[in-house]
C-alpha cells in the first residue's frame, strides 16, 4: 500500500474517470492527497465520482470531453491548469475495444478503436506533456496491454493501437527524460470490471477459458491495478522512464486467450 500523502497536492488528470479503473484511480489518488481532474464523455458519471471525492474531503474537477477531438482535449487541460495551477500527472486510461475477427471489422470499427486508444492518448499526452515541460516536470502513465506485442486473436485493432502507444511512450521517454518528464505504460491483465464482463467474457465458456490461462487463476482487481499504477506516478518512481510494466498474473506467458465469435457476428464497442 502506498503511504498516506504520497501524492499530496499533486494535480492528477485521469481520462475515462467515470467508471471502472478510471474511477478507482481518481478515488485512490484523492485519498493519497492529490487534486483530481476527471475527464470523460459522460458528465453525470464524472460528477458522481467528483461527489465521492468531495465527500471524502478531496478536491475534484470534472472535464467532459471526447479525447478523439484534440480541441476538446486542449481546452480541458487548459481548464485544469487554470483551476489548479499545473498538471503533475496524466493517466491515459480511456479506451475502446471489442473482440472480433479481423475480416469482420469495418473501417468504422477500426477507426473507433484507433481514434480512442491511439489518437486520443496522443492528444492528451501532447497537451498535458507541453505543460509539464513548461513547469519543469511531470509523469504520464498510459494503460496498455501485453497483447500489444504478442498479438491475440480478435484484437487486431486494439493490439495495433496499444502497440503504437507503447512505441510513443518509449520515444517520448527519450525525448522528454532530460526535462524531468517520465512517461511509462502499465499493462494490466483481465481486470474484473462491469465493462470487461460484458465485452471480454460475456459467456461462461469465455470466462473459463481466460481464467484457465492465468497462472493465478483469478481476475485482477481494480485495487491492484490502481495501486501499481499510482506507484508509477509517485515520487518513488522518479527513475522509472520508458518502462512497460506487465501486471497480469503471468497470463501473457500463455498468449492469446480470447474466444472468437462466429463469423458475421454483430459487435458492440465499449
Amino acid at each position: 500500500m502506498l503511504s498516506a500523502g504520497t501524492l499530496q497536492d499533486k494535480v492528477v488528470l485521469i481520462t475515462g474517470a467515470g467508471t471502472g479503473i478510471g474511477r478507482g484511480f481518481a478515488l485512490r489518488a484523492a485519498q493519497l492527497g492529490a487534486k483530481v481532474a476527471l475527464a470523460g464523455r459522460r458528465e453525470p458519471l464524472l460528477q458522481t465520482v467528483a461527489d465521492e471525492v468531495s465527500a471524502a474531503g478531496g478536491q475534484a474537477l470534472t472535464c467532459s470531453l471526447d479525447i478523439r477531438k484534440p480541441e476538446e482535449v486542449e481546452a480541458a487541460v487548459a481548464r485544469v491548469v487554470e483551476r489548479f495551477g499545473r498538471v503533475d500527472v496524466l493517466i491515459n486510461n480511456a479506451a475502446g475495444n471489442f473482440v472480433a475477427r479481423a475480416e469482420d471489422i469495418s473501417p468504422n470499427g477500426w477507426n473507433a478503436v484507433i481514434n480512442t486508444v491511439l489518437n486520443g492518448t496522443a492528444y492528451c499526452t501532447f497537451a498535458a506533456g507541453k505543460r509539464m515541460l513548461e513547469q519543469g516536470g511531470g509523469k504520464i502513465l498510459s494503460i496498455s496491454a501485453a497483447y500489444a506485442w504478442y498479438g491475440g486473436p480478435g484484437t487486431v485493432h486494439s493490439a495495433a493501437a496499444k502497440a503504437a502507444v507503447i512505441a510513443m511512450t518509449q520515444t517520448l521517454a527519450v525525448e522528454w527524460g532530460d526535462r524531468n518528464v517520465q512517461i511509462n505504460c502499465l499493462c494490466p491483465g483481465f481486470v474484473d470490471t462491469e465493462q470487461s464482463r460484458t465485452a471480454l467474457w460475456p459467456t461462461q465458456e469465455a470466462r473459463d477459458r481466460i481464467l484457465s490461462s492465468i497462472p493465478n487463476r483469478r481476475f485482477e482487481t481494480i485495487e491492484e491495478t490502481v495501486e501499481i499504477g499510482l506507484f508509477m506516478c509517485s515520487p518513488m518512481a522518479n527513475y522509472i522512464n520508458g518502462e512497460v510494466l506487465v501486471a497480469d498474473g503471468g497470463q501473457w506467458l500463455n498468449k492469446g486467450v480470447f474466444v472468437l465469435p462466429p463469423p458475421g457476428t454483430r459487435y458492440t464497442k465499449v
